[in-house]
Order: C-alpha cells, then sequence, then structure tokens
C-alpha cells in the first residue's frame, strides 16, 4: 500500500528540474518517490502534457509542486485524478480565462523583465538579471542558475491553461516577500483567491534553494493531509 503520496516537481522560466535538487535528496532520504517534469517551454500544453505523462511513471496519487511559470503547469495538470494537491512556490495560478501575462500585468515587477534578451526565438536571462533573480544566493549559486536556466518560447507567457485544478483540489501557497520576479502582492492575491494554505518566506523567488528546509516543510505539510486520502486511493 502506498503510505506516502509522491511528489512530482515542476519548474518555471530559466530553469530546469536541477532547481529542486535541495528538496529531492531529503525527501527521498524520508521514503518519498520525487521526480522532476522536464518539460521544454515550448507551449503551455506541451507542459501541461508532459507533467501528465511523467505522472504515469510514480505511484498515485500525486502532490504537485510548482515554482513560478510551473504554478501555471500544475493549474491546468492537477485536474488529472491521480493529483491529490497542489504546492506552490512563489507561482503563478491563473484562471481558464488568464494567462502569465494578464496577470502580471496587474502587478508589474520589472526588476528581472529589464534584463532579458529575446534572441533566437528564446527568451534569455542575462547574468546580472540573478540578482533579482535569485538574489540571496551566494553568488557561485547565482551563477549555476543562470547556467542551467531554461529558455523559454516568448509566447509561452500569453498561453492559457485548459483546466484550474486549484478550483477542486487543496492547495498550499509560498510566499516569497522579497521576490523581484513574481510581485509578492500578485502571490498573496493568488494565495487568498484559491484559499490556500499560506506560508511567507523572507525570500527572493527561488525559496527552494535559498530556504530548502522551509519549503520541506510546507511539502510535508501538504503530504500529511493528503496521507488518509492517499492511502485510500492506492487500496
Amino acid at each position: 500500500m502506498q503510505t506516502k503520496p509522491s511528489i512530482v516537481f515542476c519548474h518555471g522560466l530559466w530553469a530546469d528540474g536541477s532547481c529542486f535538487s535541495k528538496l529531492i535528496v531529503p525527501l527521498q532520504a524520508e521514503g518519498f518517490e520525487c521526480i522532476t517534469a522536464q518539460y521544454g517551454l515550448n507551449s503551455t500544453a506541451e507542459d501541461v502534457a508532459l507533467v501528465k505523462a511523467t505522472i504515469g511513471r510514480v505511484s498515485s496519487p500525486v502532490i504537485l509542486v510548482g515554482h513560478s511559470y510551473g504554478g501555471s503547469v500544475i493549474t491546468g495538470a492537477g485536474t488529472d485524478d491521480r493529483v491529490a494537491g497542489l504546492v506552490y512556490i512563489c507561482a503563478l495560478a491563473p484562471d481558464a480565462d488568464e494567462s502569465s501575462q494578464t496577470q502580471q500585468s496587474n502587478f508589474p515587477t520589472t526588476d528581472v523583465f529589464s534584463h532579458i534578451e529575446v534572441a533566437d526565438g528564446r527568451i534569455w536571462l542575462r547574468p546580472e538579471g540573478t540578482k533579482y533573480f535569485c538574489g540571496d544566493l551566494p553568488e557561485q549559486e547565482q551563477k549555476l542558475v543562470w547556467a542551467t536556466q531554461g529558455v523559454p518560447k516568448p509566447d509561452l507567457f500569453q498561453s492559457k491553461v485548459e483546466g484550474t485544478a486549484w478550483k477542486s483540489k487543496p492547495s498550499w501557497y509560498i510566499v516569497g516577500k522579497k521576490d523581484h520576479t513574481v510581485h509578492p502582492d500578485l502571490e498573496r492575491f493568488f494565495a487568498k483567491r484559491m484559499g490556500a494554505t499560506t506560508y511567507e518566506l523572507d525570500s527572493s523567488h527561488v525559496p527552494m534553494l535559498s530556504q530548502p528546509g522551509a519549503v520541506i516543510d510546507v511539502i510535508r505539510a501538504a503530504a500529511n493531509a493528503v496521507g488518509g486520502r492517499s492511502m485510500t486511493a492506492g487500496q
């Protein structure tokens, strides 16, 4: 019998699954089955489909953990019956008629977006942009974040998500109070709208790297909350 939910991690823009490495190793040591969805940032529909395929590689039920744009992805993929709960980390959480761009336009933050470059059909984060993206990390780690960045297609910001999982699944939300990529007030708006159990951390946009212990505590809380449901569903 599956006594713990599996955990599927979904990365944001300018990232890949390695951004969750500080969470995965400790959670695996606690007996959680973990995997990251390594999608291409080509279209939201493709990214959601890849997450659903990744769910099929682990024992359900699943907790989806989405960072930044990954919140849009888990909002779509989380409608899957195998998903028991959602954890949002400084993440977008659009409704069916919203895109990442429409929401961020209501709560603009230009710090990171002043340090990007569109070239060869992709959006690239410039090296100096890491100061605003992950400024609470040591310089060496900031350089690693830049070196491992994902590069989204420009129209990814305009994509809408089919399905709104936070309307039917229990949700947890981590607000980064020093976030210069997604405005903290937009994060609070998302968390309040979905009725999420909300935590605020004194962090940049990447608390899973700067404060991994606190983020693991939130994932544990979500796992404990859906544990009974998970064991029933696994029978």
